[in-house]
């Protein structure tokens, strides 16, 4: 059971995404679709509306986790962020955060605890509120724009082939592990 009012949080694990269904299965989705892998690996459902987010708190190896999908538009991801860092009185440390990256072929994931943008608008917008880069963040490989896409945003707003979709179930079982070792590694 998820009680606002509970401030004894560990950690914050933000999916980021685009809201509405014609964004659904989009690379700039995949930080949606693998938080609701990991949370089905927890048998839990996202969906209660709390800091512009679709939210769930719950017990982790001792930890009390809120999983957060924000519902505003990626590039006002760090808004919903923020709002959710400021209720529980937690640092950005306590900060998890999956999302799409171009710089990786669909496959490759990457963690690091700290960083810049890399030209994200979400994670940019995130840094922007926080006024912090220091939290971590499992980036999910989506590919690089290939030169028939006439920019950026177009291809990321683009769906994956049937074979890449397979590479991602591999993935977001990845990024699962990921979670949890940065669960136990994180102080929270």
């Amino acid at each position: 059971m998820f009680f606002f009012n509970d401030k004894n949080l560990s950690f914050i694990i933000v999916g980021l995404g685009n809201p509405g269904v014609s964004y659904k299965n989009t690379r700039h989705n995949v930080g949606f679709c693998a938080i609701d892998y990991i949370a089905e690996q927890e048998n839990l459902k996202i969906k209660t509306p709390k800091f512009n987010s679709l939210c769930q708190q719950i017990n982790i190896e001792g930890k009390k986790v809120l999983f957060m999908k924000p519902q505003i538009f990626m590039n006002l991801s760090g808004k919903a962020v923020f709002e959710a860092l400021k209720f529980y009185k937690i640092s950005p440390r306590q900060l998890i955060v999956l999302l799409d990256d171009v710089n990786f072929e669909v496959g490759k994931i990457r963690i690091k605890k700290s960083g810049g943008d890399a030209g994200h608008n979400g994670m940019r917008s995130i840094i922007e509120f926080l006024n912090c880069d220091r939290f971590a963040r499992i980036k999910i490989g989506v590919g690089s724009k290939p030169k028939y896409f006439s920019d950026l945003a177009n291809w990321v707003l683009s769906e994956f082939s049937e074979d890449e979709k397979k590479i991602l179930n591999d993935v977001y079982k990845e990024c699962y592990s990921s979670f949890k070792l940065l669960l136990s590694s994180l102080n929270g």
